[in-house]
């Protein structure tokens, strides 16, 4: 659709709507005659206007008046702690999203008991003293389940989680509860426990690893239980009994346990998803109803879905909106990007969450891009083309073999391909890497270099076969390669005709998957499905273990076969293997053991992965197989041993998987020896982000004396730069700096760089279908492609056969593979020749911006939270209304502020703006043409190129660069003495009236009633905060009925009192039916509250009575064992009558015992008989 080219268009040009929502600028493109603003705005309607019918003038001139005030800025504020004001501060700068900053935590009840010479002596920081209080005064909290309350720690790498968590632990010994669990992802993590606790001055409370426990021991009285994940699904059969450890772990602590129990990073447990692994954490929270639970996750509250164990927040569950997790899940994940925000603010104003992150202010990171050379592509390519024939030799095997049942086949074939090209992406940046490396090492800094995998299978695999000797470096793509043919190629020798019920188990490792469905495909075609293949985003580290597809037991099946068959089938594999043979020879070696090699051998390189050995060359220069224990050490602890030979210098380069280094601290530490810079060098970026943040934490710590610097080495592969791009766009809004200024230009909008949404589905089937021919796509191919688009269609369609995300089908002739999902895709392209992949990719992500555009211009794009009003400082409360919310367990509130937004600019404000301005087109200007009585007035401003930012007296800035050309066809440039008084009058004018009020003495909305918010100085919103997760829903409800759209729009803002404020912006029209809902869900709130008082009154008045019931019995009780000195008396006065004596005894004794009766029959008791009493 076209766009306004300038808020003052002649007649006849395109315009926007002057009533509709504006659109992100930053999509367009941008030509000389046309600029759009570089701030992003809200989503926008735009329409072509009738050329034989122009607009009238006020609207061109109004248009711009109505932009929403709503953009980006800055995504992190620097943290102090608010409410707490004990420890010295933090010894590096932490910060905080802008969003959670916007709300305060709760006061602060609880005291803590940590010795003062711990907190004095800074053992223990500001910060994270901060986190152990909120801890422990959540912990004091009972769910409506009856259940303990959590904590989630969400700070980011480096902030010094390890010291908070054993802060805790410290704390609640202190507090007498002396035992403790503690479940992390490795086993080696328990030193990291053990010096954490030595660290704050706790050296005598022992850590104890259950792996070195033995089954059903339960002799170590006090302590912290240190136990990985997989444990908790640990069982022992030995000496014919059944014993499980998390039956030892439940014995050890006792049923009555109210000590603390750490999830420590629970998203990243190996096997997480299992439904066993979930059911053993939750099982243990739920038996230990009691037990203090904190959960230290940095993706905790970024992912919904990883807090499916975090059962202790009250997030779900009875009392709350959502009855269970699955409920919760869906409602975020159909919120959009803001509502995780909104449930990570909800968190943090209830007490039960903390999430600061390191800033990377002084770390400064550059994109090295690697052009790949001619020989390489040669080889790349060679290798894609043998990869597409290997696919077609693999499908004439099956066919040939009548093979009923391919699933694992493929499973394998895909898996293998997807490892092969990861290999060689990697492989083309090695020489470059290291030629890199050497040049930061001769300035003085050391090296760190991040890999994904270690390719250690294959060369395991070379060694067996040759009986345990390897005399050359291994090529691990042509391993992987060779693996899949020798091991997988449909042979007879495969033949296992077996009833299902008698096949062959296999411990399955990993996620269980679905039993497969035995369908002989008649057509004798490849029907691959989503479980057959499961390219994942990242293979398993170190063992390149198979996907979940090789997990089940899908054995293969053949029928009709012949000797002469055999032979065939035989030649085939036998030819494929020749030709990898020959492929092989042009194939780069194993990464990881051509880098040590290059850097000098391991006397040089610090490896830091969980391989057990690696193939070196020897002084005499020839190459050997050896392995990485040393004498003394297990492999578990050499890892530890290489880190602290680079941390004392003894070594300068270090290698790290990402497997292995979880928790491993390498940054230029001010307490060890090697305090060099560290350059810390990516082969292979994560596909997020966040987990790209995580692997950078291990050079970028707290109490370093230099900040590291990053280097990513990319290559022109499809979809790396971009990966890249978005990586560098985090570590820039943390605060790093960057080399040049050339991506400057690039949107912030970070959300166009995640392809895993709703966009990236449609963007494929489009173009999917476009390649088939099954429809007619609006966005056309990539520009440049070799003999034009046809080709183009053509190759891409032939290229999709070769990699499997087309496939032939019978029935349907060519159609595309089910459930390819967007990373598969992503996977899968890899495998097609370098200009092929570059092009689809392109036509890819053209689609995909396509269609977020589109969503933008209707209005139905979710932008995540934007600041309202940024940069404008008159910003006033007018009005705040306050409702209770029903809380689990206490009652939270919600406030309806009424905001107002001054975004006139005052005359001397321009003025002195005015005087700042130097070149010959900058200055006031006024309209050629009268408004009313006078000419509009503005300021001009050189901007970027030959575009001109423009401020006017009543809306301040406008949102739309204006070209130069377009300016002086409308205005005259003039003094700032001639434009004084009409900038005056029209500032003042305009503070509560529209513009058409201003131009022609009335508003024709205005006269029949209706508000016109047109060019007003003055604008108005209504925004809710507070407890949001609490209304979400009924809001949401609201919103959707009135204005058919379900996206909240999520806004920040800072008041002229510099007061924060993050809510929901309420529409106008909204605002009654909104304020009706609220006040309903107050009454309900204040009816239970009055019901519970009452309850508990009652509950007190019957215990009150109870308790003078008791006094009085108690009473009487006395008085009736004080008888017998009484007759005792009587005997002694004989002139009083015995029998008179005795009667009054018996009367009281009776009338006694009558009470009594009825006391203890009150309280369930059989009744004292008389006798007794007597």
């Amino acid at each position: 659709m076209p766009i306004l080219p300038s808020a003052l268009a002649m007649d006849g040009e395109n315009y926007l709507h002057p009533e509709g929502p504006q659109l992100d600028s930053s999509l367009f493109s941008v030509t000389p005659n046309m600029q759009v603003c570089c701030g992003i705005l809200l989503s926008l309607w735009c329409f072509q206007a009738p050329r034989a019918q122009p607009p009238p003038e006020e609207e061109e001139e109004a248009e711009e008046e109505e932009t929403e005030e709503l953009g980006h800025v800055d995504t992190y504020a620097e943290y102090k702690p608010s409410k707490s004001t004990i420890g010295i501060s933090h010894p590096d700068i932490v910060v905080e999203t802008n969003t959670l900053s916007s709300v305060p935590p709760p006061d602060i009840t609880y005291t803590l008991s940590i010795p003062e010479t711990t907190i004095s002596s800074g053992l223990l920081s500001a910060l994270q003293l901060e986190a152990i209080i909120y801890a422990c005064q959540q912990h004091e909290v009972i769910l409506q389940n009856n259940q303990r309350a959590g904590f989630l720690i969400g700070d980011g790498a480096g902030v010094g989680k390890g010291r908070t968590v054993a802060g805790i632990i410290l704390e609640n010994y202190l507090k007498g509860r002396k035992k403790s669990l503690w479940f992390s992802i490795s086993n080696d993590l328990k030193f990291d426990a053990e010096r954490d606790l030595k660290d704050i001055d706790a050296p005598y409370i022992p850590v104890h690893a259950l792996n070195k426990i033995k089954y059903g021991d339960t002799a170590t009285s006090e302590g912290v239980l240190f136990a990985t994940y997989s444990a908790l699904i640990g069982e022992s059969q030995a000496g014919g009994q059944h014993r499980t450890r998390i039956k030892q772990i439940l014995d050890w602590c006792k049923p009555d346990f109210d000590g603390v129990i750490i999830f420590d990073e629970c998203h990243k447990a190996k096997n997480a998803t299992s439904t066993k692994m979930g059911k053993a954490v939750l099982d243990l929270q739920n038996k230990l109803p009691r037990a203090r639970v904190v959960y230290a996750s940095a993706t905790g509250a970024s992912e919904p879905k990883n807090m499916i164990y975090m059962s202790r927040l009250g997030i779900w569950g009875e009392g709350t909106p959502f009855r269970i997790f699955d409920d919760f899940l869906h409602a975020i994940e159909k919120r959009g990007v803001g509502a995780m925000e909104i449930v990570a603010m909800d968190m943090k104003v209830s007490g039960m969450y903390i999430a600061r992150q390191l800033s990377f202010s002084g770390v400064s990171f550059r994109i090295e891009e690697i052009g790949l050379d001619s020989d390489f592509k040669l080889v790349y390519n060679k290798a894609a083309k043998l990869w597409a024939e290997a696919l077609q030799v693999f499908m004439r095997a099956a066919d040939e073999l009548c093979l009923v049942s391919r699933k694992s086949l493929w499973g394998q074939f895909w898996s293998s391909h997807q490892r092969f090209f990861k290999y060689l992406c990697i492989a083309a940046k090695v020489r470059c890497l290291v030629e890199l490396a050497q040049k930061e090492l001769k300035a003085g800094k050391c090296i760190v270099i991040g890999l994904q995998s270690t390719g250690e299978s294959r060369t395991r695999e070379v060694l067996d076969e040759n009986d345990g000797h390897l005399d050359r470096f291994v090529s691990a793509a042509e391993g992987v390669f060779q693996s899949l043919v020798t091991k997988h190629f449909p042979s007879e020798k495969q033949r296992r005709e077996k009833a299902p019920g008698n096949k062959r188990k296999r411990k399955p490792r990993g996620r269980q998957t679905k039993v497969p469905k035995h369908t002989v495909d008649s057509g004798g075609v490849i029907n691959i499905s989503d479980d057959s293949s499961s390219d994942s985003d990242g293979m398993d580290t170190d063992s390149n273990s198979s996907p979940d597809s090789l997990l089940d037991n899908d054995d293969v099946i053949f029928v009709n076969h012949t000797s002469c068959q055999t032979a065939r089938i035989e030649e085939m594999k036998q030819g494929l293997l020749n030709k990898i043979s020959v492929l092989g020879k042009e194939l780069p070696l194993n990464t990881l053991d051509e880098l040590i090699d290059k850097f000098g051998g391991p006397d040089k390189v610090s490896e830091m992965t969980g391989r057990k050995g690696r193939v070196v060359r020897r002084l005499d220069g020839s190459v050997r197989y050896e392995s990485r224990a040393e004498q003394g050490l297990t492999i578990d602890h050499i890892n530890i041993k290489e880190k602290d030979r680079f941390m004392s210098g003894e070594k300068l380069v270090a290698i790290i998987s990402e497997a292995a280094s979880s928790g491993i601290s390498l940054q230029a530490d001010k307490r060890v020896k090697n305090q060099r810079r560290r350059v810390h060098m990516t082969l292979e970026l994560p596909w997020s982000a966040d987990r790209a943040i995580q692997q950078f934490g291990r050079t970028h710590r707290s109490n370093q004396v230099t900040a590291p610097e990053y280097i990513f080495l990319i290559s022109e592969l499809a979809g790396e730069r971009r990966f890249a791009s978005i990586v560098a766009k985090r570590l820039e809004s943390l605060g790093a700096l960057t080399h040049g200024d050339r991506r400057a230009t690039e949107t912030r909008d970070l959300s166009k760089y995640n392809f895993e949404n709703k966009y990236g589905t449609k963007a494929l089937d489009k173009i999917t279908k476009a390649i088939l021919g099954h429809i007619e796509n609006k966005v056309p191919p990539p520009k440049g492609y070799p003999a034009g688009d046809a080709m183009f269609f053509r190759d891409m369609k032939l290229g999709m056969i070769d990699v499997g995300i087309f496939c032939k089908e019978s029935r349907f002739g060519i159609s595309t593979e089910k459930d390819c999902s967007i990373t598969k895709f992503l996977n899968r392209i890899l495998g097609l020749e370098v200009h092929k992949q570059n092009y689809l990719f392109q036509y890819f992500t053209d689609n995909f911006d396509y269609l977020i555009e589109k969503d933008k211009k209707e209005g139905k794009y979710d932008m995540g939270i934007l600041d309202l009003a940024p940069g404008n400082d008159e910003i006033y409360e007018e009005k705040q209304e306050t409702f209770l919310t029903a809380g689990n367990p206490q009652d939270g509130q919600v406030v309806l502020y009424k905001i107002s937004v001054d975004r006139g600019m005052p005359w001397d404000e321009a003025l002195n703006r005015s005087l700042k301005l130097s070149g010959p087109d900058e200055g006031f200007y006024l309209s050629l043409k009268l408004r009313g009585n006078s000419p509009c007035v503005l300021l001009a401003e050189q901007g970027r190129g030959k575009h001109l930012i423009v401020y006017k007296p009543n809306i301040g800035k406008q949102a739309h660069p204006e070209s130069l050309e377009n300016l002086q066809q409308r205005y005259r440039k003039v003094t700032p003495e001639e434009a004084r008084e009409i900038w005056e009058n029209q500032f003042t004018f305009s503070f509560k009236k529209c513009s058409h009020a201003n131009w022609n003495g009335k508003c024709k909305k205005i006269e029949e009633g209706q508000e016109c918010l047109q060019g007003m100085r003055l604008r108005q919103y209504h925004m809710l905060c507070g407890a949001l997760l609490r209304v979400w829903k009924r809001v949401s409800d609201v919103v959707s009925d009135i204005t058919n759209t379900s996206i909240l729009q999520i806004v920040r803002l800072k008041t002229k009192q510099h007061n924060k404020q993050v809510g929901i912006k309420i529409p106008e029209n909204c605002v009654a039916r909104v304020r009706e809902e609220l006040l309903l869900m107050d009454e309900e709130v204040k009816r239970r509250r009055k019901e519970r008082e009452q309850q508990a009154a009652e509950q007190r008045l019957a215990e009150e009575h109870m308790r003078k019931m008791e006094q009085e019995n108690k009473h009487l009780l006395e008085n009736l064992f004080n008888q017998k000195p009484m007759l005792n008396r009587s005997l002694a006065h004989p002139h009083q009558p015995l029998s008179q004596s005795v009667s009054q005894s018996l009367t009281q004794s009776v009338s006694c015992s009558c009470y009594t009766m009825l006391v203890v029959g009150f309280r369930k008791k059989p009744p004292l008989s008389s006798s007794v009493l007597l």
